[in-house]
């Protein structure tokens, strides 16, 4: 499931970690599969697959999860195909990619859930065993930093 390796890549911050972390999950999925109780799939199994993920991290790289926890990505619709806006989306898409790679485990995983994965809020609260609100407020944290990265000296290298 493309979801799986998506969140468990996002999380982890690297392929091979990932394909470890979604292979490890489809494990502890098969072992559990007996407690399934017919509900929705996809929010059962990216469940696993998160919780794998921050059990590998704090047995593998603790120190990312104790990084300070702190909203709008504006994506700009390309109106034209010339070499120039090609060239200007792949920077603003990179430097997306980067300002989402320095955010902490815990909002990577719901940008990611919400804008990638297009889970509702609920699903996410059951995913990341937390309650909605806080679903709601970790994605409006994240959005401001993304904001805030996005906005900064990162960006000062590209200008229209």
């Amino acid at each position: 499931m493309g979801a799986a390796y998506n969140l468990a890549r996002w999380i982890t911050g690297n392929d091979h970690d990932a394909e470890d972390v979604v292979q490890e999950s489809y494990l502890r999925a098969l072992k559990f599969f007996g407690g399934f109780r017919g509900e929705n799939s996809r929010p059962w199994l990216l469940t696993i697959v998160r919780n794998t993920c921050f059990t590998w991290l704090r047995q593998n790289r603790f120190s990312e999860l104790t990084t300070e926890l702190d909203e709008e990505i504006h994506y700009m619709e390309q109106t034209a195909e010339n070499p120039e806006s090609i060239l200007l989306a792949a920077a603003q898409s990179e430097m997306v990619r980067k300002a989402i790679e320095e955010l902490p485990p815990e909002f990577r995983e719901v940008i990611i859930l919400r804008e990638m994965e297009d889970l509702s809020y609920k699903e996410i609260a059951i995913i990341a065993s937390i309650p909605v609100g806080t679903v709601m407020s970790r994605l409006a944290r994240a959005r401001a930093r993304l904001q805030d990265l996005l906005s900064g000296p990162m960006t000062s290298g590209v200008s229209a």
